[in-house]
This record gives structure tokens, sequence and C-alpha cells, in this order.
């Protein structure tokens, strides 16, 4: 009786689920096939074999499906307010689309992916070359020959003071060096870093964050004041995978502390006596296309 029962309701969902035509597609659920949710809406309540008809509900407020899906909820827009990011709102948010971001006036991005960051333009003192657009800096002209010599004077006399003082330190690091023999490497952060050539950009992050690792990126985000919470969400949402977990919390980290985010980082590792994760960092930036 029970398994005549069963049929009969299963047939029943089928001739249902037919009748209301699924026009966004199909998906199972517990053995019963369900109408996909349109772009827009969430599943409140998914189909059974007895209610043959689920029910999809719309996004709420600042939040997304851009796509037909049988998600319990709906993604979150996202946010171009961050703070020290230099972004704006280029296109709003709706029930079936993210919002996207562009760069303030006279700032651009480096990557020509989705862009997290934007830089000041650079100025000009003589004349511009290339216009600052959205995705390039500017390029200015060069010095026009038999021009003003003030400059060129004024930069020898800044390289030859350069170099003595250039001279001076590396005799005093010299010094110090040969009075502290055996020092661990670690506790040497009186040494300089090489000096970032090149801006951070999305696409480095993946590579930096397998530099760096889940333990000392979860340091320098500790040591750099990000709360609590943020670094939490971060390894909850990528439990046992300790490569994810450093992305997200490294994209996390850079969206925080916007234009200062590179120069924070590196310092950070180097008070915290990680001098050769900092030297790989910085060495990945400047060798980056």
């Amino acid at each position: 009786m029970f398994g005549n029962t069963y049929v009969a309701a299963w047939d029943l969902s089928s001739a249902l689920r037919e009748t209301q035509q699924c026009v966004d597609g199909t998906y199972d659920h517990e053995g019963v096939t369900c109408c996909l949710c349109a772009a827009g809406t969430f599943v409140e309540k998914h189909c059974t074999a007895t209610t043959p008809i689920g029910k999809c509900t719309s996004c709420r407020e600042k939040t997304y499906n851009s796509h037909p899906n049988f998600q319990e909820s709906c993604e979150s827009c996202t946010s171009c307010s961050q703070p020290n990011a230099n972004l704006e709102l280029d296109v709003s948010c709706t029930r079936a689309r993210d919002a996207t971001c562009r760069c303030k006036k006279d700032h651009f991005c480096g990557s020509k992916e989705t862009c997290i960051l934007c830089f000041p333009c650079k100025e000009c003192t003589e004349g511009v070359k290339v216009a600052c657009t959205a995705t390039n800096n500017t390029v200015c002209s060069e010095k026009t020959e038999g021009g003003n010599t003030t400059g060129l004077i004024v930069g020898l006399t800044l390289l030859f003071v350069l170099i003595i003082v250039i001279g001076l330190l590396a005799f005093f690091f010299w010094i110090r060096k040969r009075n502290r023999n055996n020092t661990p490497e670690e506790g040497r952060n009186d040494l300089e870093i090489p000096s970032l050539q090149k801006p951070l950009l999305e696409r480095n992050l993946p590579d930096i964050a397998e530099i760096i690792g889940w333990t000392d990126m979860k340091d320098v985000a500790t040591r750099s004041g990000m709360r609590d919470t943020t670094i939490e969400n971060c390894k909850l949402n990528h439990v046992g995978n300790a490569r994810e977990q450093t992305l997200e919390l490294l994209q996390e980290f850079v969206q925080e502390k916007g234009s200062q985010a590179q120069t924070t980082l590196i310092q950070t590792l180097k008070n915290s006596g990680k001098r050769r994760i900092a030297e790989r960092v910085v060495a990945k930036l400047n060798s980056s296309a």
C-alpha cells in the first residue's frame, strides 16, 4: 500500500513539474528533480516528492544571484567603499547582478582584471606623453635637450651625497656585523631590504600568499591591527586548505590597508624577524611583469 502511494506521489510530482516547465533548468534534491530558481532569487524551500513545487524568494537588499541556482542564500554585493582603496561605484548591484567598481578620478589600476586597489596617477614636470587611464599610469615626456640644467646639477649633487651616505652606512653595518658573530639571521632586522619597484597587483596575491603561508600571514594581520573575526572567518571559509585561507586573508589585508598595503606587509614581516620571507616577497613583486 505504501509503495503504491509513493509511486503515485512521484508520478504527481513529475506531472506537475512538466506542467510548470522548468525554464531555467532542474536540479536533484534528495532524489527528487526540482526546478532551479531564476537569477535574482534563491531557494527558500526545496521541492519534495509530496510537494513538487519548491519556493523561490527574491534576493534581499545588498545581495544578488547572477545565474539560475539552487542556493539557499544570495551572494553579498561587492563594496566599492573600502578605505584607502581609491574606488568608486561604477554599476550598482541588483538582485541579478553584482556591483562593479572603478578607480576614482586621477587614479589607475595596474591590473586589467577585477581591480581591488587603485593608485594615484603620476604627475609630470616636463609634460605628459601618454595621459593616465583607468588601467595605465601617466607616461611623462622626456626632458628636451638644451633645457634647464638646474635639475641635472641638483640630481648629480644628490647622487654624490647619496653615494657618501651609502658608503658610510655600509661601513657602519660592516663594523656591526664584525662585532656580532653567530647572530641568528632572524634577528638581523637592521639590514635594508631592496626597495619595491612595482605596486602590489591582484595577480601577484596568489604567489605572495604561497610565499608567506598561513601562520606568518596571520601574524602579520594580527600585528597590523586586523580584527580577530576577519582572520577567523578567512580560516573557517576554507577549512583544511591553508593556501586558500592565506590568499583570502591577504586579500582582506590589501583591501583594509589600501595603498599602504605593500609597505605595511614588508615592514611587518621584517619587524617580526621574517626578513628572508620579506626579501622573497619584494623579489617577487619586482620581477612581476
